[in-house]
């Protein structure tokens, strides 16, 4: 058991909570969190991007989604804390649990500042909770600082508007739902609003930051001393000065997402101030793309191709030949997009799973866990890098030697999965949910299937990983509309061997019919060693030679002669 979890414990004992729980994210409901708000990881040892961990005096439960089940179980081994898979039969909801196990007086702890104010409000309802406990903090006695990281501004050269215009737009927003203020909670729509981008959380470039605008004002609370950024109309403030200026709201109306906000923030809120519930509109703003953005990011995808080739030429020529590992492979990829202009970080960490480690869907190479890579099987690499223009999200399954007529017939299957995604045609009004039920099946014609969504959208020079759409069976709330960029990452995982997920990102365009199709902005040849052509009809056999066309040609210039002659061998057509 771990020495966490029975510290955790005594302060439970110490202030008579029955229950405690722990969620994943940070003062804004962010996916990817800075190292101060990794107390679920700290008290669980598990590392993964998603769970809600719920201890009780006798017993710890970790609940999270399909992506990580392998991954979970192996980290919690020996844990003292048990996994429960979301989703799967006979797994209650962390609600349904707690009724089993808080019977009359019993009560509930939690930080209300990390719990989304329709989860505290859930809560409340049903149990007895005190939500101002962040009994994590008590024990961490090593716990990484909340500091706040310089503040910078990026140009309209590739935002393609000022803030200025974009606080207008969100006024006239509010106008027409008739609110006096708007809260704004969530990071990345912050940092869109104001043209503003910092390095607070790893990988995605944002600053801890709450914004409440009203007609005539708008107040930003950042970490960060900001007092040389000059914005027209914006007024800087400490970070944690919202929950007082929240307090003091004379009345009126607020906008404010109730999935997003905290418990604690919306709590702040005087009764005399009337909650309007809606999405934030500055998030579906921010994944409309205006043309600008669109041709800054697809440079990016250039720059971006070029890493990707260079790294997949290094690997084929240089497997069986010197010493690799899962790790090594992936600080050479990185290695290859620090040396295109224009790039600064990675846009998450690196998955990089040989053979069975492969089937872990989010998998964490570590020292522990890093395989030597052989000159046989499959590595998956699924990474992405941080551009001064754009941002991007890749996945190549690559071929290391010989591998089974079962592999080919998978990763063949996965490629087509990944074709009829981008080659789908939808009417206006389409949703996510349906275009993912055109990508699943070819997976599931031959009986295999995969438990994550086929796509998440894709921010600018922010998070890869952003709303409002998504493509998956669970992608019911916005439409797909021109100028959103989403993912497109079919996959087969077989545990314990190995595991295929090929993914590039599709821009929706406007056909001249009013129709809708996707347009692919990622450069990367696929895999031909692994393509049975003769599985692909003619229609998939088109698109995949004309988009081998267009990486060669749009690659070839800018690598070296040798890269370009390999290039040009994985590029060529392939016939039935």
């Amino acid at each position: 058991m771990r020495q966490q979890l029975i510290d955790l414990r005594r302060k439970m004992q110490e202030y008579q909570i029955d229950a405690y729980l722990i969620p994943t994210t940070d003062y804004h409901g962010s996916e990817y969190v800075n190292d101060y708000f990794k107390c679920r990881k700290y008290i669980s040892g598990f590392s993964g991007s998603a769970g809600t961990l719920v201890i009780t005096r006798e017993e710890a439960w970790l609940w999270t989604d399909g992506r990580y089940f392998l991954q979970a179980a192996s980290q919690l081994a020996d844990t003292g804390i048990g996994l429960m898979k979301m989703g799967q039969t006979g797994v209650p909801s962390i609600p349904e649990y707690l009724k089993t196990v808080l019977t009359g007086e019993g009560c509930l702890g939690f930080d209300g500042r990390v719990v989304d104010c329709n989860m505290g409000r859930q809560l409340a309802e049903n149990f007895k909770v005190r939500w101002n406990m962040d009994l994590v903090g008590e024990i961490w006695t090593d716990r990484p600082a909340l500091d706040g990281t310089k503040i910078y501004s990026i140009p309209e050269s590739v935002t393609g508007e000022s803030a200025t215009s974009k606080l207008s737009r969100i006024r006239r927003y509010m106008a027409e739902k008739g609110a006096d203020y708007h809260l704004i909670t969530k990071m990345e729509e912050i940092a869109w609003l104001f043209n503003l981008r910092g390095k607070d959380v790893a990988n995605t470039p944002v600053f801890f930051s709450f914004a409440l605008i009203q007609q005539e004002r708008a107040c930003l609370y950042v970490l960060d001393d900001s007092a040389d950024l000059a914005i027209d109309g914006v007024e800087f403030f400490p970070y944690l000065q919202i929950f007082e200026d929240l307090r003091k709201l004379p009345g009126g109306r607020i906008l404010l997402d109730e999935e997003i906000a905290s418990y604690a923030m919306t709590a702040a809120i005087p009764a005399s101030v009337e909650i309007i519930s809606d999405s934030d509109p500055a998030e579906l703003m921010k994944a409309l793309k205006n043309p600008v953005e669109i041709a800054a990011t697809k440079n990016a995808h250039i720059k971006d191709g070029v890493a990707m080739v260079n790294f997949l030429y290094w690997l084929k020529k240089n497997i069986g030949k010197i010493p690799m590992s899962e790790i090594s492979a992936a600080d050479y990829l990185e290695n290859c997009r620090r040396s295109q202009k224009g790039w600064f970080d990675l846009s998450f960490g690196t998955i990089s799973g040989y053979a069975d480690n492969g089937a872990i869907i989010h998998y964490d190479p570590t020292p522990e866990t890093n395989k030597v890579l052989q000159p046989e099987g499959l590595l998956l690499v699924d990474s992405g890098g941080q551009y001064e223009d754009g941002t991007t999200d890749i996945t190549r399954t690559i071929v290391l030697g010989p591998i089974t007529d079962v592999m080919k017939e998978h990763y063949t299957a996965v490629l087509r999965c990944n074709i009829d995604l981008a080659t789908a045609r939808f009417q206006a009004g389409t949703t996510g949910a349906q275009l993912d039920e055109i990508a699943r099946k070819p997976l599931k014609a031959i009986g295999l299937d995969y438990g994550h969504g086929t796509g998440h959208g894709v921010g600018h020079i922010l998070s890869c990983h952003e709303g409002p759409q998504i493509i998956s069976p669970k992608g019911t709330r916005c439409s797909l509309y021109p100028g959103m960029i989403t993912s497109d990452e079919p996959g087969v995982y077989i545990e314990g061997e190995y595991g295929i997920r090929l993914e590039n990102e599709l821009l929706c365009v406007e056909m001249p019919d009013s129709s809708y199709a996707f347009e692919t902005i990622t450069l990367c040849p696929f895999d031909r060693e692994a393509i049975l052509s003769e599985r692909l009809s003619a229609e998939e056999l088109d698109y995949l030679n004309d988009y081998h066309q267009k990486v060669r040609e749009t690659l070839m210039p800018l690598v070296d002669e040798e890269v370009a002659e390999w290039l040009i061998e994985q590029t060529a057509p392939i016939t039935k």
